[in-house]
């Protein structure tokens, strides 16, 4: 049983007939890290999720989390990790210290240890005081962190969480991060699903999923100064929709995306700034200011699907 890492996966393959939902996945997540899984809907990520949990055995491939084979132990796993859903699991009619003697007892925690671990969530999600509210009376950032709490009752060493802030509040979700850093740094291991890049930032590594295939794995620092070939230069300009149509068909520019009011191109080269800027004067677009800059995360994993896009066509040809 393999102990240093709270999950090991490799070559994690899941098909459904001839469409393969999960395409040959490694990783490792170490303890106490929070562990950012990010990708686009359709990816993987609540596939690669479910066969972590043992609900979904994979077609090919190994896995063990906190030490259990995902498909020989998957009772164990499934006892002594944490899970929140993307759709709260929650019972609406229930009051809120209810929804937690319920997930507590089915955890096996009964008596004075689910008493005294109830008043520990209740204080460390900041909902002491909600205890008698009736669940679907909760405000949307307060559900959530009562879904937490069922979550952790069973003070589980590693915590699964599937796009846990889907739907919330920018302030609600800064709230729950807060309180995913107090657990890491309690010692508590999240593996967190996210299509926010803002919380992408916040985790200690990531790994980006499209198509069922990993394209780029590392700390944020690491993806944006490794996994990003060529240059970003960041564009305002007039007519942004008309410039993008230009600026997507000139050779030499790799990639095109629209940030708000702002474009997104990434060139070999910042000297072909001048070219672009240019070109576009050229069909009497404006351009405020043309800059080369650091590339965002979504500017890495945009190139890095696009990447995987022309891999994949390649593949199939």
């Amino acid at each position: 049983m393999n102990t240093d890492y709270a999950i090991l996966a490799d070559k994690l393959t899941r098909k459904f007939g001839t469409f393969v939902a999960v395409d040959h996945v490694s990783f490792s997540v170490a303890r106490g890290e929070i562990f950012g899984f990010l990708g686009p809907n359709g990816s993987g990520k609540t596939t690669t999720i479910r066969m972590l949990l043992g609900l979904l055995h994979p077609t090919s491939g190994t896995a063990s989390v906190l030490g259990y084979d995902i498909t020989r132990h998957n009772d164990e796993v499934k006892r002594k990790v944490g899970y929140m859903s993307q759709k709260f699991s929650l019972y609406g009619d229930l009051r809120v210290i209810e929804n937690l003697n319920f997930y507590g007892r089915a955890y096996g925690v009964w008596g004075r240890q689910l008493v005294a671990r109830r008043q520990e969530v209740l204080k460390l999600v900041e909902l002491d005081g909600y205890e008698r509210t009736i669940t679907a009376n909760l405000a949307g950032g307060y559900k959530q962190r009562l879904a937490l709490a069922t979550a952790i009752i069973h003070s589980p060493p590693l915590v699964f969480l599937d796009e846990p802030t889907a739907g919330v509040d920018p302030v609600s979700r800064r709230d729950f991060w807060r309180l995913l850093y107090r657990l890491a740094a309690e010692g508590t291991t999240i593996f967190v699903t996210t299509h926010y890049m803002d919380e992408a930032e916040q985790c200690h590594r990531l790994a980006f999923i499209h198509n069922g295939r990993i394209v780029a794995m590392g700390t944020p620092g690491e993806i944006k100064e490794k996994q990003m070939h060529g240059q970003v230069l960041e564009i305002d300009c007039d007519s942004p929709g008309r410039a993008m149509h230009i600026l997507r068909a000139m050779n030499n520019v790799n990639q095109v995306a629209l940030y708000g009011t702002l474009i997104h191109v990434v060139v070999p080269d910042a000297r072909l700034g001048a070219t672009i800027r240019n070109a576009l004067q050229a069909e009497h677009i404006t351009v405020h200011h043309l800059t080369p800059i650091s590339p965002s995360l979504e500017d890495v994993f945009i190139a890095r699907a696009t990447s995987d896009e022309g891999q994949k066509a390649k593949d199939e040809g």
